[in-house]
């Protein structure tokens, strides 16, 4: 069983940067893919952005592309999301999920390990 643990989050004003960390345990790190999801108070977690087995595929939310980057590196079982440009309405707690194939996954029911999650808040 996999265990995922963010971390990097934190406040930063409108405009600002962030990165966050996803360390994994557990093998086969590599052949699964990876995604990030946030879910700000009261509404559903949403997908954010998820990465292939290999790293070269990935893919966004409309909401959040051209703004942040997922990225993996397979030999530290660790995936981060790079974060720019960042807006108040990126406010949320932001989790890593591991999916249950290789592909770049969107859909949340489609994950099968999830961390505890890293509170970013974005100040204007």
């Amino acid at each position: 069983q996999v265990q995922l643990v963010e971390s990097g989050g934190g406040l930063v004003q409108a405009g600002g940067s962030l990165r966050l960390s996803c360390a994994a345990s557990g093998r086969f790190f590599s052949s699964y893919g990876m995604g990030w999801f946030r879910q700000a108070p009261g509404k559903e977690r949403t997908f954010v952005a998820g990465i292939n087995w290999s790293g070269g595929s990935s893919g966004y939310a409309d909401s959040v592309k051209g703004r942040f980057t997922i990225s993996r590196d397979n030999a530290k079982n660790t995936v981060y999301l790079q974060m720019n440009s960042l807006k108040p309405e990126d406010t949320a707690v932001y989790y890593c999920a591991r999916s249950g194939s290789a592909a770049v996954v969107r859909t949340s029911t489609d994950y099968r390990g999830w961390g505890q999650g890293t509170q970013v808040t974005v100040s204007s």
